[in-house]
């Protein structure tokens, strides 16, 4: 039946509609927007002096906020299965720490002379590198992925690295130093481990309210990516690494980035499906498998690259972390909107 009110209706819009409208079939995604957005903050207005630790603070609390929701609204038993999937974290172990340095290697021999000593060697240890936390499990539960099992990966990631890492740095770049660190394990224990614990403590207080107020998770997710991007990108505004490089060299840099990111998206993507891996595991497998930690590296860079510029060391490593993120956040709507009313297999209902 027409609805006898529907010419009204029409006719007396709010003279902003058609904009509205028009907005809304923009193909660019708003998180996109908001990214951007947050890039030309930190250009303009990036943190420095008094407001850096500030900063380092808020982005602290957000992560530490991230990982108490995710263990307040994680079942134990979650947990534990994400654990025991070993075929998926072994995937991802391999993409993190192998696929990655063979690509390395790759490029430099393809684009070394391009890219000149220090950024080679910036560009070996990008690849070498774990796993992000926050931004990869983020990134899975905005696309409707296996967030347990996401969660382990990429803690399992940052604890293997410390390890993994140094010992892929000695066999591919000869560096000097142990290059291992109990402060960064204590680090990961006390930021993301720690609240996780408390969050799944506090469980049977909370974790109904959370389930039921959804978008609180959602919010907290793309705040802290927005949070770290913002500290990311004022750090290498402060630091001044864009006048130490010309723009040869930095076009260069973002282009081989770029396409290492590309392959191991794909190569993931095509492995998980080749191997039966249902749709909410595959979003753990490529977003997981193909990010490295900026918050890891550069305190790596300088225990294991003593008395070297560390601004074109990790200048690699910054672009390729503002690459993933806007990446992933244009991958990881597309997996959510593939069906909006669909719960996706393998997450493990409550």
């Amino acid at each position: 039946m027409n609805n006898p009110f529907r010419a009204y209706v029409v006719r007396d819009r709010p003279p902003d509609r058609p904009t509205m409208n028009f907005l809304k079939r923009i193909p660019i995604d708003r998180f996109l927007l908001m990214l951007i957005a947050t890039v030309i903050l930190a250009a303009l207005l990036p943190a420095h002096g008094a407001a850096v630790p500030v900063v380092d603070a808020a982005v602290s609390i957000a992560v530490a906020l991230l990982f108490f929701l995710y263990g307040a609204k994680l079942a134990p038993k979650a947990v534990v299965e994400g654990l025991l999937h070993w075929r998926l974290q072994a995937l991802v172990m391999a993409s993190t720490f192998i696929l990655f340095p063979l690509l390395g290697l790759a490029a430099v021999f393809l684009f070394g002379h391009w890219l000149g000593a220090g950024m080679s060697l910036g560009l070996l240890f990008l690849c070498v590198l774990p796993s992000t936390v926050q931004s990869s499990i983020a990134f899975t539960s905005v696309a409707r992925g296996n967030v347990p099992a996401a969660l382990c990966s990429a803690s399992v990631s940052n604890l293997v690295g410390m390890v993994a890492t140094p010992a892929l740095v000695t066999l591919l770049l000869s560096a000097k130093g142990s290059g291992f660190s109990m402060q960064a394990l204590y680090d990961i224990a006390l930021h993301l481990l720690l609240p996780f614990l408390l969050g799944q403590l506090a469980r049977p207080l909370i974790g109904g309210f959370i389930q039921r107020h959804k978008m609180l998770t959602s919010v907290v997710d793309r705040g802290s990516i927005l949070m770290v991007v913002y500290a990311a990108f004022s750090e290498g505004m402060v630091s001044g690494i864009w006048h130490q490089v010309d723009a040869t060299s930095l076009a260069v840099v973002v282009l081989v980035d770029t396409v290492i990111l590309a392959l191991v998206l794909a190569i993931t993507t095509l492995s998980a499906r080749w191997l039966g891996f249902n749709k909410a595991d595959e979003i753990v497998i490529v977003f997981c498998g193909s990010k490295k930690s900026l918050a890891t590296g550069i305190p790596m860079a300088n225990i294991l690259f003593p008395g070297q510029p560390l601004g074109l060391l990790v200048l690699p490593l910054m672009l390729f972390h503002q690459i993933q993120l806007f990446a992933c956040a244009f991958l990881a709507q597309r997996y959510a909107r593939r069906d909006e009313m669909h719960v996706p297999d393998g997450v493990p209902a409550e």
